[in-house]
């Protein structure tokens, strides 16, 4: 078939046109996808690892409403007797036993009340022994440095005693202070340190003596 020139100059230009929408087309289709491959890059070679909040320790990890268990085991250090204003030998041996356990209950990141249970024993010089269950009402306040806890506080309560057939319903009064390392969400453990003021009042203030104990146990906490 012969086509004269005016034909083939317009399938010329028809070629050259489809030529272009096809190149259009094919860019417009790879573009896209190149870009999608950017921006979704292969899970398997660049995946993000997934850490525990735990890691990011805050300051302000205690609330209005959170709660602490406590149990603490420990040795006790009878140290000044006072008595008629004079300080006086003890005929108890220098170490004993003690243990507690307490609750707490924050009023908001720092401050807590709550209550503790605790008992007291000691031998004497003639193998005989005291004892001594503290009940009291706690108040603190407690600092928080990275994962470590360091509460202070003081309790106020009674404490009946008993050393051989006699007995006596007193009051006492302790402050202390903790250290404690925050292992897990639920639990820390520490030490603690007290001082104790354990009076005894009679009707003859002459006879009055006034018992300071120091005691140092070992503490685990749980937190709910």
């Amino acid at each position: 078939m012969f086509v004269d020139k005016t034909g083939v100059e317009y399938m010329t230009k028809a070629k050259a046109f489809f030529l272009i929408v096809l190149l259009w087309f094919s860019g417009f289709f790879t573009v896209p996808l190149h870009a999608q491959e950017e921006d979704y890059p292969d899970s398997d070679e660049d995946e993000v690892p997934i850490e525990s909040d735990w890691g990011e320790y805050i300051t302000s990890l205690y609330s209005l409403g959170d709660k602490i268990f406590n149990i603490s085991l420990g040795v006790v250090f009878p140290t000044v007797f006072v008595h008629q204003g004079k300080s006086v030998d003890s005929n108890l041996f220098p170490v004993g036993g003690t243990g507690s356990l307490s609750y707490c209950y924050f009023l908001n990141s720092n401050f807590f009340v709550g209550g503790e249970i605790g008992g007291i024993f000691n031998y004497t010089i003639a193998n005989n022994t005291l004892f001594i269950i503290p009940i009291g009402f706690r108040l603190g306040y407690q600092f928080l440095i990275w994962k470590l806890e360091i509460p202070l506080f003081a309790t106020i309560g009674i404490a009946p005693q008993r050393f051989l057939n006699q007995g006596y319903f007193g009051f006492f009064m302790k402050g202390g202070a903790g250290i404690y390392y925050r292992f897990s969400p639920d639990w820390s453990f520490g030490l603690n340190a007290n001082w104790g003021w354990f009076p005894q009042w009679t009707k003859e203030r002459e006879k009055n003596v006034h018992g300071n104990l120091v005691d140092l146990t070992l503490s685990a906490r749980y937190h709910f």
